[in-house]
């Protein structure tokens, strides 16, 4: 269950969070448009907590809106220190940070002209979503009965809520058979992606991940890559089968949520040793040590902010 805070912004000022309600015929509640993002951010020292590549999130935030026709009744700057302040007015020195727009209520139907569009942004203490356990030793994972959407189905590079309808299925089937997340695969049965995070395999050195034809851009997907570089892992953005998973040394999921959590076991099939290979290893500690500031080479990718 949520750890509630105190307040949530909401079309420019803060309520409390027991008031933060939207009427029944919201339309976004029907049709399932809102553009939503999840951003974290981590307590730096005692001083200070920084917000991991919020600009990026903004970015996707108002590109997602642009996708579905949606005009945003403010700014990127205005959002961006709207997450800011509602971090500290929750004083939350970490945290999962929810902006999510949506289309209000007024007439109803698929197309409508004259609703209003909202947004709110919540924030609240969030841990390891797949766990701790997970982020240590990896995960149990099956590949989902459910489809990837095709790109001509639906918006793929569009974050939004009627999107996760697929993944919540996939999710459930994969939970109620006992495993700790799924994969789904595309159209043609190649790797997509998992229920809310990206894919990576590693094999012989080398860190494979499928190509963003059909998946979300993930901003974790791209510090990773960059990571990977720097590293001189190479790095290929290819499309790959689930046998291919099923023999790769190592695997992964990313995401905001997710983070970096290493992948055990695959469909009851043991990937490589079980444990966490070297380049998960070192790529998860890359990641650790920029977010929560101990790796000074990203400055650019926090933005501070004191409680």
């Amino acid at each position: 269950m949520i750890q509630k805070t105190q307040y949530i912004w909401m079309d420019g000022k803060f309520i409390k969070w027991d008031d933060a309600k939207v009427h029944v015929l919201t339309h976004s509640l029907h049709y399932g448009v809102a553009p939503f993002e999840g951003i974290r951010a981590y307590e730096i020292d005692k001083s200070r907590s920084a917000v991991f590549r919020l600009d990026k999130h903004v970015d996707r935030f108002f590109d997602s809106a642009h996708i579905m026709l949606m005009e945003y009744p403010y700014t990127r700057e205005e959002i961006a220190d709207a997450i800011i302040q509602t971090l500290q007015k929750n004083k939350l020195k970490a945290g999962y940070i929810r902006p999510i727009a949506f289309v209000g209520d007024g007439d109803m139907g698929l197309y409508v002209e004259n609703n209003p569009v909202h947004i709110a942004i919540a924030a609240w203490p969030w841990g390891a979503y797949l766990g701790e356990d997970g982020l240590k030793n990896g995960i149990r994972v099956k590949i989902s009965s459910y489809i990837r959407y095709n790109v001509n189905a639906a918006m793929s590079k569009a974050k939004i809520s009627g999107h996760y309808v697929n993944s919540i299925l996939a999710k459930k089937e994969s939970k109620l058979a006992g495993y700790d997340e799924t994969i789904l695969l595309d159209e043609e049965g190649y790797v997509a992606e998992g229920s809310g995070e990206n894919v990576f395999i590693v094999k012989n050195g080398v860190l494979k991940t499928p190509p963003l034809t059909s998946i979300l851009p993930g901003i974790t997907r791209d510090t990773i890559i960059q990571l990977a570089k720097e590293n001189r892992i190479p790095v290929e953005e290819i499309r790959f089968t689930r046998d291919e998973l099923y023999i790769a040394d190592g695997a992964f999921l990313s995401g905001t949520a997710a983070e970096i959590t290493p992948i055990r076991e695959v469909d009851d099939r043991k990937i490589g040793t079980g444990k966490p290979e070297p380049v998960t290893q070192l790529i998860q500690k890359r990641f650790f040590d920029i977010v929560k500031g101990r790796d000074k080479r990203h400055k650019d990718w926090l933005s501070y902010y004191k409680v």
